[in-house]
């Protein structure tokens, strides 16, 4: 891996994005390569397009906030178990009978956190739940959308097959706030992001906090038909805003830089470096890999696939990673030493557009290619 000077890979950076804004791949983007660790660790971002289509829109920077989606899981679901697991409040094979805060049938009973984590729980990777909602939150509806998960049938047997499940990762989030005996999104300011000082850059956002935000400072999304507006500086997922804005599955804003260095953390911290992350690098180690031989995940961070695969064809078969519908994305590569942080608004102003599946691998490739002076 060549070291590169931090504002020459600033500028291939954005152009690269400004690419994805010409071609219509979104209308905003900001990304970071972070290299190295230590004093000799480079970090760069880029930033091109703007955080809406209209007159309102401001270009995007790496100040920008973007509705991280999925990418909850990992960094903020998946580190808390990990955490608790740690401090050995809990363990991987603890069952979600055991652990809910709604009686689980009998089906479910055995199903156990390392499967929740690993997608095969036999959970259905997602149901349009929401529909049977009106388009507003409060306690209500959040535990009967947690029951009617629960009571669904299971789309496959426990631990015979692995699919992606936004379903497991709402119940986690239920779990961790019972365990924890507070909201998520305090748990995770508390636990994970204040020790980094990173609460102004990652962080869930309630309701209750909209009156303490700049609109402008956030991507916006989706012009949302059950909603009826275009959502800016509030959650895209249906099913994290029944939920308050807080879910396992979803419910994250950050910066760009505010995503790369909590993935330095986890970096530093799973190789045995010095990292206020407050998980043990034995922990890291053996959750960051698969775990099973015919699955890429590992427990709540999936892996490049063999073939063609959104993390491009140059990231180490050993990194980590994790994609976002909104159009986010990160990769950490512990062989390369590398992380690279992808954040779009690919889903404003609707989610039909899908050419960023084409964009993340280009795009990875580019960079790598770059770093390793082949470009």
């Amino acid at each position: 891996m060549q070291s590169s000077d931090p504002s020459t890979l600033e500028r291939y950076i954005t152009r690269l994005l400004t690419r994805g804004m010409e071609e219509q791949v979104f209308p905003g983007a900001a990304a970071a390569i972070i290299i190295g660790h230590g004093r000799d660790r480079v970090r760069a971002t880029g930033a091109a397009g703007m955080t809406r289509l209209d007159r309102t829109g401001i270009a995007v920077s790496a100040a920008t906030f973007f509705d991280l989606a999925s990418l909850t899981k990992p960094l903020a679901t998946a580190l808390g178990i990990l955490l608790l697991i740690d401090q050995g409040r809990l363990h991987p094979e603890d069952r979600l009978k055991d652990l809910c805060s709604c009686p689980v049938p009998a089906d479910k009973a055995d199903i156990t956190l390392a499967r929740l984590l690993s997608h095969s729980s036999g959970l259905a990777p997602y149901r349009e739940l929401f529909k049977n909602f009106p388009p507003d939150f409060g306690p209500v509806a959040r535990q009967e959308l947690i029951t009617a998960i629960l009571d669904a049938p299971l789309d496959y047997s426990i631990a015979t097959e692995h699919k992606y499940s936004d379903l497991g990762f709402i119940l986690l989030g239920d779990i961790l706030e019972r365990v924890t005996a507070m909201p998520l999104d305090v748990f995770f300011t508390r636990a994970i992001a204040r020790p980094l000082h990173l609460e102004q850059e990652i962080f869930f956002l309630p309701p209750k906090l909209h009156h303490t935000i700049s609109r402008q400072s956030f991507a916006a999304t989706e012009r949302c038909p059950w909603r009826g507006r275009i959502l800016q500086g509030e959650i895209h997922d249906e099913h994290a805003h029944l939920l308050g804005g807080v879910a396992g599955h979803a419910g994250l804003f950050g910066t760009v830089t505010g995503v790369g260095s909590l993935c330095a953390a986890i970096l530093d911290g799973w190789q045995g470096r010095s990292s206020s992350l407050q998980i043990s690098g034995k922990t890291l180690a053996g959750a960051l890999k698969p775990r099973h031989s015919d699955t890429t995940w590992c427990l709540g961070f999936d892996t490049p696939s063999a073939g063609y695969t959104s993390a491009g064809r140059y990231l180490s078969r050993q990194s980590i990673g994790h994609l976002g519908y909104t159009g986010t994305s990160f990769w950490i590569d512990p062989a390369k030493d590398t992380i690279l942080v992808l954040l779009t608004n690919r889903v404003h102003p609707d989610r039909g557009n899908k050419k960023i599946r084409a964009f993340r691998p280009w795009f990875h490739d580019r960079v790598m290619a770059f770093l390793l002076g082949k470009e």
